[in-house]
């Protein structure tokens, strides 16, 4: 229905994890784009099936790419979207100078457009040394916070 009245380029699958999910949308070209989380639904090998399902039916990728992504799960997208011939648009987040130093290889955005480096693999490393300057903490992010219909706290 939504499609019907609209000309807005439509986008689903953050919390998509299953190909029953998205299959019904691509194959109804009930959306534009399909945007899912690369590590949730299974890896690379996962993404470049669904990315060549969407290209029969002309969706085009939008891989997640929110600020709770590495560095690593970023470059992992980036490599998809170079590699993808119905390559859409990336969600990116701007990487702060700790991270970068903590993860060197991060990818770059110049004049709005990402780039990879010419390092092996996804081209990422990590300064151990400088690592564990920032021990991991074991809470989680606000935004997991939501409320039952009662409006009892529960998180995902």
């Amino acid at each position: 229905m939504i499609r019907d009245q609209s000309s807005t380029p439509l986008a689903m699958g953050e919390l998509f994890t299953h190909p029953r999910e998205w299959t019904p949308l691509i194959s109804g070209a009930l959306i534009d784009f399909i945007r899912v989380h690369i590590s949730a639904i299974g890896g690379l090998t996962p993404a470049r099936k669904l990315a060549a399902l969407c290209e029969a039916f002309g969706v085009r990728t939008a891989w997640h790419g929110p600020g709770d992504v590495s560095p690593v799960g970023h470059a992992a997208n980036l490599h998809l979207d170079v590699s993808t011939p119905n390559f859409g648009v990336q969600e990116w987040y701007g990487f702060s100078d700790t991270i970068r130093e903590v993860f060197p290889g991060c990818p770059e955005l110049r004049d709005g457009y990402a780039y990879l480096n010419d390092k092996p693999g996804l081209g990422i490393d990590l300064d151990e040394k400088l690592v564990a300057k920032f021990p991991c903490t074991n809470k989680l992010p606000e935004w997991t916070l939501a409320r039952t219909p009662d409006g009892t706290w529960a998180r995902p």
